[in-house]
């Protein structure tokens, strides 16, 4: 990956592009490759859906090789749910292809002064950028049946659903798993709503002719690699639960703990917890000929995503993931599988984020919308998303909004981005994670949960506030590093509990850049890209009052522990002292 692809959409005369040598942005991948140019170039003041906001989308360090895991991509921006940076992050084919391209980031600028949608072909002869208006207010779902006509099977796309075009601040930007379906999601921040803003509909990537990535050092590369697969699969997380089970495998997990978000963060614990569980998932998807057991994208070896079948045995959304199951289930009160399964192929084709809209759902039946337990209630107000009706325009811009037009005041949110599944009463170092990450609440930022609930890096006590910031801010460090290599967030679970997987993973690195890596050099570079947020941010405007959760959590106890949020401002405003 030794180029940058700029695609200036406000162009004289029509959208234009531009390749750059990497310059400055050299050796950096992911999320140090979205944070940094986000950073650097947009200005922080600047309206999210305007012309000055940058959508950046960076396949990992090692995309494109045969590293096991490699396969995650970054889309950055300014948020227009959050006001600050985002980095999103999603599976499917598109970073492995966009890597074997020699791309490390698309940089989209500008506004085009007409209102056309534009599709984007990249392949191994160039660029070329079409106006295509057919796909004005599609599904992505049947901008990707138009993508098979038009193309074949064998390339990937990246799109956006009628949610972006809408420019909500819950709207999704969708990835092709490997069955070229718009199944992965960089879900988090209304990334979709900034590529709905420039015009752009879809971009497809096709790596005909083009071969993998290739390492400086092919023999310890090799072994390296050898020893990182070894090492997942003897891990009890990631050789056998998520494979099992998938990430839903946490459903029992974490409602046994009393850390289940139930009715809109009302209580711990869900009644109907059993019948979304992973277990009766795995159970119902094999019974219908769907899969239990998938990878999102080639060289996954962990194989936590699956395939949902609906009662005739035909296809209906990938595997829900364990967020999704809480947030359009629990939260909602709603015990069924299938309506989880409905809402969740309805979140990707008009190309929303679950958790969001989950828990704007929520928000809305604590308002009085719908009655907790509805199923068909939340289908019904998710149409009204797609169609986007007054109502569902408020719904489709998330729970703080949602919350704001019905005076909720219980609204799970920070930084007015939704919380996601577990209650930071009963899960206080995902607490922290919540109130401080750059992001607004988002547990992939530092998931405190290994620690709090699986015993996984050692073990601090959930339900108190002892240790809950050094966790977090371990994990926030460890995350931001992770993000920027193209691996699955997963491998935590291995890297944490096994130092010799740990070093393969630093083997791997190395042995693909030539250069020698140490563990240090991995904090270093989280450290460094963590700095780069907060830098943003602070020009945006935020200070340590956005570093706080809603006062409720620290007000109400949650059943059945009957514990508040104890972690104290000054702790939490310690995490970032590095």
């Amino acid at each position: 990956m030794d180029k940058i692809l700029r695609v200036k959409m406000g162009e004289e005369g029509g959208p234009k592009t531009v390749v750059e040598a990497l310059g400055e942005y050299a050796g950096l991948g992911g999320r140090a490759m979205t944070s940094t140019i986000v950073s650097k170039e947009v200005p922080p003041l600047c309206h999210p859906l305007g012309e000055d906001n940058k959508l950046v989308i960076a396949p990992g360090m090692l995309s494109g090789s045969v590293a096991a895991m490699s396969g995650r991509i970054s889309v950055g921006c300014k948020s227009p749910l959050t006001g600050g940076i985002k980095e999103a992050n999603s599976g499917g084919q598109p970073s492995q292809v966009l890597a074997r391209l020699g791309y490390a980031a698309i940089v989209i600028e500008g506004q085009p002064a007409d209102d056309n949608l534009y599709k984007i072909l990249i392949n191994k002869d160039g660029v070329e950028i079409t106006t295509d208006n057919s796909l004005k207010m599609l599904g992505n779902y049947a901008v990707i049946d138009k993508v098979k006509e038009a193309y074949g099977d064998k390339v990937c796309a990246i799109s956006i659903g009628p949610a972006g075009e809408m420019k909500m601040s819950a709207a999704s930007i969708a990835f092709t798993d490997m069955e070229q379906r718009p199944t992965r999601h960089a879900g988090r921040g209304g990334v979709g709503a900034v590529m709905g803003s420039k015009g752009v509909k879809l971009i497809v990537l096709d790596d005909e002719g083009m071969s993998k990535r290739q390492p400086a050092d092919p023999d310890k590369f090799r072994e390296a690699n050898k020893a990182w697969v070894q090492g997942l699969k003897k891990h009890p997380v990631t050789g056998e639960g998520l494979p099992a089970y998938g990430t839903n495998v946490l459903t029992n997990v974490v409602n046994e703990a009393g850390g289940y978000p139930t009715n809109n963060f009302s209580t711990g614990q869900f009644d109907g917890a059993s019948k979304l569980s992973g277990e009766t998932q795995a159970e119902l998807e094999t019974s219908r000929g769907g899969l239990a057991t998938h990878g999102c994208h080639k060289g996954c070896v962990i194989q936590c995503s699956g395939i949902f079948n609906d009662k005739d045995g035909n296809f209906l959304t990938k595997q829900p993931e364990y967020e999704t199951i809480w947030a359009h289930g629990g939260n909602c009160g709603i015990d069924d599988l299938d309506t989880v399964a409905q809402l969740d192929r309805m979140d990707d084709d008009f190309g929303l984020d679950t958790i969001e809209m989950g828990v704007a759902i929520g928000v809305a039946m604590e308002a009085g919308l719908a009655k907790f337990g509805d199923a068909q209630a939340a289908i019904n107000l998710l149409k009204e998303v797609g169609e986007g009706t007054p109502l569902g325009r408020i719904l489709g811009n998330g729970a703080a909004v949602t919350g704001q037009v019905f005076g909720v005041e219980r609204v799970p949110v920070v930084k007015k981005q939704s919380m996601p599944a577990y209650d930071p009463r009963a899960v206080q170092g995902i607490g922290v994670t919540y109130a401080t990450t750059t992001m607004g609440a988002d547990h992939t930022a530092g998931y405190s949960v290994t620690a709090n609930l699986l015993g996984v890096g050692g073990n601090v006590d959930g339900t108190k506030p002892e240790g809950q910031v050094e966790l977090s801010k371990n994990l926030q460090i460890a995350t931001a590093a992770i993000d920027s290599t193209g691996m699955c967030l997963f491998i935590a679970f291995a890297i944490l509990d096994q130092p010799e997987t740990f070093q393969a993973l630093l083997d791997i690195i190395s042995g693909f850049s030539g250069q020698p890596l140490t563990a240090d050099d991995v904090s270093n570079l989280g450290m460094a890209v963590l700095k780069a947020e907060r830098d943003f941010n602070a020009r945006a405007g935020f200070t340590a009052k956005d570093d706080r959760l809603p006062e409720y959590f620290k007000k109400e106890p949650l059943a059945p522990h009957n514990v508040t949020f104890q972690v104290s401002d000054e702790d939490l405003d310690k995490v970032f002292d590095f």
